[in-house]
């Protein structure tokens, strides 16, 4: 569960312009209406919880490597040293949609502080990651899992992905600090995770 510090610098965060950009980004997209409204049909529920792991109860450095939608190969020896968040999602999943908006934004900000974002694609072919992209103004790389999972298996060893969409943040080190299961509520949230993994080595 989220530490109670983390609620409160959340809740000064939150805003209704987060909110109403998020709602608007949905508008003519059926699925992600579905979702807003209450209906689960379409992918994998889960309650949203955020999990902080302090440094010393994080496990070992989680090694991942895989093929992007636009081809090209990508493995935490790519991104060893920045502070790394992955997410897992797939193209019809709803809550994917309705929070891609806010993971892009903290993602924008945060480009010049070594931080580097990574999606995996859990279902889809490239040709539906890239479509998702352009229509949901994704600008970081998907690694494609659909056919052996593998990306998703070397996660799993090192912490439970019982839902979708789940994000988390890895430190320097490459191991999980954080864990964001469900859709995002609000870019608050992964933007105070992110700050302060990157701060742990500042």
């Amino acid at each position: 569960m989220p530490s109670t510090t983390l609620l409160r610098r959340i809740g000064a965060l939150a805003s209704v312009a987060v909110l109403a950009a998020t709602l608007a980004a949905c508008a003519n997209d059926p699925v992600a209406e579905q979702y807003l409204s209450g209906d689960n049909k379409g992918y994998i529920a889960g309650e949203f919880q955020v999990q902080e792991i302090a440094p010393d109860d994080r496990g070992e450095p989680v090694e991942w490597a895989g093929t992007t939608e636009t081809g090209d190969e990508l493995s935490s020896e790519d991104t060893a040293g920045d502070v790394t968040v992955v997410n897992f999602w797939y193209a019809n999943c709803a809550p994917c949609r309705v929070e891609a908006a806010d993971l892009e934004s903290v993602w924008q900000k945060h480009q010049g502080d070594d931080v580097t974002f990574v999606g995996v694609n859990t279902e889809d072919q490239p040709e539906a990651a890239r479509a998702f992209a352009d229509t949901y103004g994704v600008t970081y790389p998907s690694l494609i899992d659909a056919e052996d999972g593998a990306v998703k298996l070397a996660f799993a060893a090192a912490t439970p992905l019982q839902s979708t969409p789940i994000t988390l943040v890895l430190d320097r080190e490459g191991r999980v600090a954080a864990r964001i299961i469900g859709k995002l509520e609000g870019a608050s949230i992964l933007d105070t995770l992110v700050s302060d993994i990157v701060n742990e080595s500042a």
